[in-house]
């Protein structure tokens, strides 16, 4: 596994695209900066997202067998200290074969056991924090780290003011088309481009509250004359497929995944979306007018604070989980057709943006990697 003429980078996290899309960008932008120089390996969670989208990418991969501690009371949480302590063992292991010279954490309990066992062997670390309010493996690690890499202001709180560096999150590089792309990209959909685009994506598994906004208003998004891109996620496509058969609606496009979100957000007048950290840096990238629908279950209510980020510069609608099968639907079609308002939320969440977070987070790890 070790290649000697090579730095070599452990990169550790995942669970949701949300860590694994910026883990890969981040990879990505260290390959374009040492290119052959440099090789990683990606370590994450056994079942989930990343163990099929970094091989995609051209990474390798090692599955840990560790899960997240349940808040509620459940059995699952009696084999979580079981998990934990292998996964810290294999992690151990993979950190004394794979030797290497600087440590990665994007965040996620998939992260903890590798980035834990490489600073105890002394291996630099630099963490990757997406959230307005910190994870509690971060919080964990931070102590270790040589440098962390934050998106919001204000990380003083959690974190050594010292060791914080504003980067931004970073995203993957293909969000953007170019202009003469839009008619390809509208084919692609099946769309009419006269007429005015809703996406609604909820993750890659889906969001049930989303979901069921819009199982409940069908009628009224097919009656208003807008057109919608809907993933469903793949948990809830069936759901979906047949509530949207019955319905005899026309101008709604139903899929469980999109495969090429760039084409999506290029057709879009509007962005109805939960509010995951990384998610939010990609719509401030492409400056659409987005409508956000914060994830309840999620530690601390991160999502809202991340939400309330956008909100407080007027640069995105916050729609709460509890009235989002009432309000949501008659909220976006409103804002879809009104041109003003969504050009002033357009210009300001552009302000918000930071494109080239890889690259600033790929310069602080080439620098430390060099001086190791």
């Amino acid at each position: 596994m070790k290649e000697t003429n090579k730095y070599r980078v452990i990169i550790g996290g995942g669970g949701t695209g949300g860590h694994i899309f910026p883990a890969i960008s981040i990879a990505n932008a260290i390959g374009n900066v040492l290119g052959d120089a440099v090789s990683f390996l990606f370590v994450g969670a056994r079942g989930k997202i990343e163990m099929e989208k970094v091989p995609e990418a051209g990474y390798k991969i090692t599955g840990l067998p560790v899960a997240g501690f349940q808040r509620k009371i459940t059995w699952k949480n009696i084999t979580f200290f079981f998990k934990l302590i292998r996964s810290m063992q294999l992690s151990r292991k993979l950190v004394r074969t794979f030797d290497p010279h600087l440590a990665i954490g994007v965040g996620g309990y998939a992260s903890g056991p590798i980035v834990k066992a490489a600073a105890r062997r002394k291996v630099p670390v630099v963490l990757q924090e997406q959230n307005s309010y910190a994870g509690v493996t971060n919080r964990i690690l931070a102590k270790s780290a040589e440098q962390i890499c934050v998106a919001y202001k204000g990380m003083e709180r959690y974190f050594p003011a010292e060791k914080i560096i504003l980067t931004g999150n970073p995203v993957r590089q293909d969000l953007l088309l170019p202009a003469e792309e839009r008619d390809a990209s509208f084919r692609h959909f099946g769309l009419d481009p006269s007429r005015r685009v809703m996406l609604l994506i909820g993750g890659s598994g889906g969001a049930r509250t989303l979901n069921e906004s819009v199982m409940e208003h069908i009628g009224e998004i097919d009656s208003s004359g807008a057109q919608l891109i809907w993933q469903s996620g793949k948990y809830y496509h069936e759901a979906a497929r047949l509530s949207l058969q019955q319905s005899w609606a026309k101008n709604i496009v139903l899929l469980p995944f999109i495969r090429e979100m760039n084409r999506a957000f290029q057709v879009a007048d509007l962005v109805i979306s939960r509010a995951g950290a990384g998610t939010i840096s990609e719509l401030c990238v492409i400056g659409k007018p987005v409508i956000l629908v914060p994830s309840p279950n999620v530690a601390e209510d991160h999502q809202t604070r991340n939400a309330r980020y956008l909100t407080d510069a007027n640069a995105g609608i916050l729609v709460h989980d509890r009235d989002a099968r009432s309000e949501l639907i008659g909220t976006a079609i409103q804002l879809l057709y009104d041109t003003q308002r969504k050009a002033e939320l357009s210009e300001n969440i552009k302000k918000l943006a930071i494109p080239d977070a890889s690259e600033r987070i790929a310069g602080i790890v080439t620098n430390l990697l060099k001086r190791a």
